[in-house]
Order: C-alpha cells, then structure tokens, then sequence
C-alpha cells in the first residue's frame, strides 16, 4: 500500500468502525497497517495516533503488555511534539494498563503525572478530568484508602453530572455506596 493520508484515515475509519462493531481482530489489523504505514511515511502526530488506538484494541483483547508497549511509544512521540494534552490521556491510559495488570505502584504516579497537567491547563474537558480521577479512584478503592477514594469519587460523580454521562454517575453513586457501606463497618 502506498503511503498517503487518505490511507491511513481508511485504515483508522475502518478499524473504529469495526470495533464499534465488536470486531476487534479486523480493527486490530486494519491499526497495524496503519502503524506500518505511518513508520514507512514519517509522519509523528498519525503514527502516535494509530499506536494508541491499536493499544486501545490490545486492551479490549486482553492484550495488557502489547497494549502498553503501543501506548508507551505514543507517549514517547507526545513527549517529543510538546503535546501536553495528548500525552496526559495517553499517560492516563498508561495508567489504567498498570492498574489492570494489578500494579497499582506503577498506576498511581501516571495518574498523578495526567492529573497535573488536567488540573493546570484551562482547556481540559471535565470528562477527560472526570477519566483521570476515575482510575486513580478506583486505585484508592483498591488498596482500601477509603477516605481519599470517597473524596475522589465525590468529584468523579460532580464532573459526570455536569457533563451528563450517566452511567459514570450511576458508577460513582454504586462505588461511593459501597465505600460508605465499608466504613460504617470499620
């Protein structure tokens, strides 16, 4: 395939599409075509792009070590751009890996890391905040911080209700039950 941009949006339409469908290994294929298409033409911002989507369908199939080698790369080429914003989701993502590969030690300072950069910058969404805080809640959850858990969750359920995603309320009103339901106990 010769390398142009038309390639790579078909490539990357093609491979969202089939994982809204529930296709994951025809997605995972189409992201890395892409990715190989994207290192054949140098073409940073496409390639940090096509290798967090293709992380992004590691995950869906369980694939937690290919899926943070992809990330890590972006997060690699983010740095260099000088893109804050890109490369604090991608480091959030990061995060959420080394949570659910079950090392909160090195979860915890990608989530601090993306939660700096959301909390100075003006222009972050409070549903990109709302993500971040999430995994960092859930982390507090994990390791039993009820206290900074319950704070965190407060918040996640605040900006989910300010942006309208209600299954992100009705999550953080389950998680903040539970948790009230744990120290009631203690």
């Amino acid at each position: 395939m010769i390398a142009t941009p038309e390639n790579f949006e078909n490539l990357v339409t093609n491979a969202l599409q089939a994982r809204r469908e529930g296709r994951s290994h025809d997605a995972r294929r189409d992201l890395i075509a892409a990715v190989d298409l994207c290192r054949r033409a140098p073409a940073p911002s496409d390639l940090a792009r096509a290798l967090t989507d293709l992380g992004q369908i590691e995950r869906d199939l369980g694939h937690l070590d290919a899926a943070l080698k992809h990330y890590e790369e972006a997060a690699a080429i983010y740095r260099a751009q000088n893109n804050p914003p890109r490369l604090a989701h991608t480091i959030r993502h990061i995060g959420d890996i080394h949570r659910s590969a079950g090392r909160p030690a090195l979860a915890e300072p990608c989530y601090d890391a993306a939660l700096s950069f959301y909390r100075n910058d003006k222009q972050t969404t409070p549903l990109d905040l709302a993500n971040a805080i999430r995994g960092l809640a859930i982390l507090k959850t994990d390791a039993g911080d009820s206290a900074r858990a319950i704070a965190l969750w407060t918040e996640v359920r605040n900006l989910y209700c300010a942006t309208a995603v209600s299954e992100g309320v009705a999550e953080s009103d389950r998680r903040l039950a539970l948790l009230a339901g744990n120290k009631s106990r203690s």
